[in-house]
């Protein structure tokens, strides 16, 4: 799906642009006590490379190397800005979390994904609910605080 939006219909795969997917993960997923793991595709049968212009890097979060990524792990797990190696992050740190301003950027986030996770948990009601066959869409509405409109769109989803 990321590649769906970089074309124009008609426009051949080749105009693709290259494209990373970077997992930063908590900890060393691979295990080898190595800052990165590029992935690259490749054809199975021959171990040929599959040059299609995607790759993937996984970054080990845990890694604090003497390097630039170790530093940079280090940064992002730094709680206090005072503490982080560099300086246009942990500006952005601060700016987040000492200025009104970031403050309250931050409290409007946390309160868009609260209300989110919210609404996502109702429309879980919603399904069992509709699930078990034994309610009403106007009960649906009711105990799950959805709209008619999307308790009718999950009933027509789940049809589908």
């Amino acid at each position: 799906m990321m590649d769906a939006n970089l074309l124009k219909k008609g426009e051949d795969f080749d105009k693709l642009p290259e494209t990373w997917v970077i997992f930063i993960t908590e900890n060393d997923v691979m295990g080898k006590g190595l800052p990165l793991y590029p992935i690259e595709r490749c054809f199975l049968g021959t171990g040929e490379r599959f040059e299609d212009g995607s790759h993937i890097l996984y970054v080990n979060g845990a890694y604090r190397g003497d390097t630039p990524i170790g530093k940079l792990m280090h940064d992002f797990s730094c709680t206090d800005a005072a503490d982080m190696y560099y300086g246009t992050l942990a500006d952005r740190v601060r700016f987040f979390k000492e200025s009104k301003e970031g403050i309250e950027i931050m409290c409007r986030a946390m309160e868009d994904m609260r209300n989110q996770t919210l609404k996502e948990g109702m429309k879980e009601v919603a399904l069992r609910m509709l699930a078990a066959g034994k309610y009403a869409l106007e009960e649906i509405v009711n105990i799950s605080g959805l709209s008619l409109e999307e308790v009718k769109q999950l009933k027509a989803d789940r049809s589908a």
